[in-house]
């Protein structure tokens, strides 16, 4: 199977407007559109083996398009890190909806978001009145619910922006699985397969931030492909907001119609236990999964992960 291909999306924002680069995969006359966004400091070719298993499934009519949401990746760094928040990257996927549509009419669209895509996403499909192509028949919420843990916050927020430059890939893949042990057993080759696609080479970034070459492509210093400043507006969070914040998602998730599937790591310390069953009595009333000796966050990689998730947008 061939890989993604690179586009782009132009999104505005109050500076000027920013790029938003998009790996899609499969057909693109497809009608059926699944997009998947990733987490907090990842990008979109995390899904790589979920897009493939999809469009194995589906015989390859499927469009399958996973962003990199602005600061990661391909994408555009924003002038004002303060940008870097849920309204902006929503208002992002729905210039990305808009322009996957103008292509070709999306008679069908499933969304799978991990941890913060997950966000993104209920934020979407819990706002009926937003101008989307097609409705979200099927959502993934991958470990991810309207209450997030403050002691999660506190541990992502001590390391995102930091320890950026590494000396080769393997050094950054050995820094990172610091980091994400919680992600659960991996390969090394599944691990460095992961890994590639978050460096960037060292030598090929522009004044901006934005990456000049295809992530990955170097055997010499790297440094990861986002924008250090996507820490800064979560840093910034104060318990009354935070309290704010969950009210509102929990408000968009008891809006959501969709059928909905939320995935957890048994080990996860963002999405608790009690908020995952709570899922399951209200709003969407999602069917949970638990992966066990897996916290935050499943990769999707293992056949039992992606499976789950395949099974439950195709069949």
């Amino acid at each position: 199977m061939t890989g993604p291909s690179l586009r782009f999306v132009t999104c505005a924002d109050a500076d000027g407007g920013h790029r938003m680069a998009y790996w899609q995969w499969g057909e693109d006359d497809a009608p059926h559109v699944v997009l998947c966004v990733h987490g907090l400091t990842r990008q979109g070719r995390d899904f790589d083996v979920l897009a493939q298993a999809l469009l194995a499934r589906a015989k390859g009519h499927l469009r399958v398009v996973c962003p990199d949401v602005v600061g990661r990746g391909q994408s555009d760094w924003l002038r004002n890190p303060q940008g870097y928040q849920l309204p902006t990257y929503a208002a992002d996927m729905l210039a990305l909806l808009a322009q996957l549509h103008a292509q070709r009419e999306i008679v069908t669209l499933d969304y799978v978001g991990t941890s913060m895509g997950g966000l993104i996403g209920m934020a979407i499909a819990g706002s009926p009145k937003l101008p989307l192509p097609s409705p979200i028949r099927r959502l993934v919420l991958n470990d991810v619910g309207p209450a997030i843990s403050q002691s999660a916050v506190e541990r992502i927020g001590a390391y995102v922006g930091k320890g950026g430059r590494h000396d080769s890939l393997e050094a950054a893949a050995d820094a990172m699985w610091l980091l994400s042990t919680s992600f659960g057993a991996h390969t090394r080759e599944e691990w460095l397969e992961l890994s590639r696609h978050m460096v960037v080479p060292a030598a090929q970034r522009s004044e901006d931030g934005s990456a000049k070459a295809a992530s990955g492509e170097t055997g010499g210093p790297v440094m990861l492909h986002y924008d250090p400043a996507i820490g800064a507006p979560i840093r910034a969070i104060t318990p009354e907001a935070a309290t704010q914040a969950e009210a509102v998602m929990w408000g968009l998730y008891d809006a959501i119609s969709a059928r909905t599937l939320l995935l957890r790591g048994a080990q996860s310390d963002l999405l608790t236990g009690q908020t995952a069953q709570a899922m399951t009595q209200r709003g969407a009333k999602a069917r949970l999964v638990e992966f066990e000796e897996v916290g935050h966050a499943p990769t999707l990689v293992s056949p039992a992960q992606h499976g789950v998730v395949v099974d439950f947008l195709l069949d």
